[in-house]
């Protein structure tokens, strides 16, 4: 494995845990953020795999969809996953009308602790 690939890894296993911090403390348009941002890393470190960086996140979002979703290296669950969070994340961040829940915030979480554990055990293999 790429030490960036780790050192990305090791990123979105951080934001897990601010994710949970943020929870608990009734934070949650910032616990969705996070929970997106973990994601987010664990797409980056399966592409930095394959040579392949982006300075977007649409970019990322499009190459992880080609070659780990579209191809099934990888459920293509992770990569509606990672849309969706995206697209939580953009109503925590900027929407001050529309506000997220606990529930949807804890189910995030879990999407990124899954996605993370699927991609350790897939780069384990590779």
């Amino acid at each position: 494995m790429k030490e960036i690939t780790a050192k990305l890894l090791a990123k979105a296993g951080d934001a897990i845990q601010s994710t949970e911090v943020l929870l608990a403390a009734g934070q949650i348009d910032f616990a969705v953020g996070r929970a997106y941002y973990a994601m987010f890393y664990v797409a980056e470190a399966l592409l930095n795999e394959k040579d392949l960086k982006f300075g977007k996140h649409g970019n990322v979002h499009a190459a992880f969809g080609e070659y780990f979703a579209k191809t099934k290296a990888l459920d293509p669950k992770y990569h509606r996953w990672l849309i969706d969070a995206f697209d939580k994340r953009q109503v925590g961040d900027y929407g001050v009308e529309v506000e997220l829940d606990a529930e949807t915030a804890q189910n995030m979480i879990q999407q990124a602790k899954e996605f993370l554990s699927t991609a350790q055990e897939y780069l384990q293999k590779e």
